[in-house]
């Protein structure tokens, strides 16, 4: 019995994409890239000029679902708290570099060992 591939891995923004109406979108989705989804932006001349940009363009393909926005363009990514950008990238690494979300960790206190969702979870899950 062959294990479905999950392709799709949801994200809680840490403080949240701010759009114009004053809303703030924090949930969202990110799928795993393809090789295409990082080979296309390199012949952006954005990311010619400037080789950060590749991570705004980089991002906005691979970012599915962002609450309630219709699109999340170059923008949409431009328009991020710095804080939120991190997170996305540190995301983005971990699903396409290390293929999972789950770490190891220990309790300070009373040393108890267990698993924790780092990609963003609601705290406590």
């Amino acid at each position: 019995m062959t294990a479905a591939l999950t392709t799709e891995f949801p994200f809680t923004l840490p403080r949240g994409f701010v759009d114009t109406s004053g809303t703030v979108h924090r949930q969202g989705v990110m799928r795993l890239a393809t090789a295409r989804d990082e080979i296309a932006p390199l012949r952006d001349p954005r990311v010619r000029d400037n080789q950060a940009y590749l991570t705004v363009l980089l991002l906005s393909r691979v970012i599915t679902r962002l609450g309630d926005v219709p699109q999340v363009s170059e923008s949409v990514i431009e328009g991020m708290f710095a804080t939120d950008l991190a997170f996305l990238q540190d995301h983005y690494r971990r699903i396409n570099s290390e293929g999972q979300t789950r770490a190891q960790v220990e309790c300070p206190s009373c040393s108890h060992s267990f698993q924790v969702d780092v990609s963003g979870g609601r705290p406590g899950e």
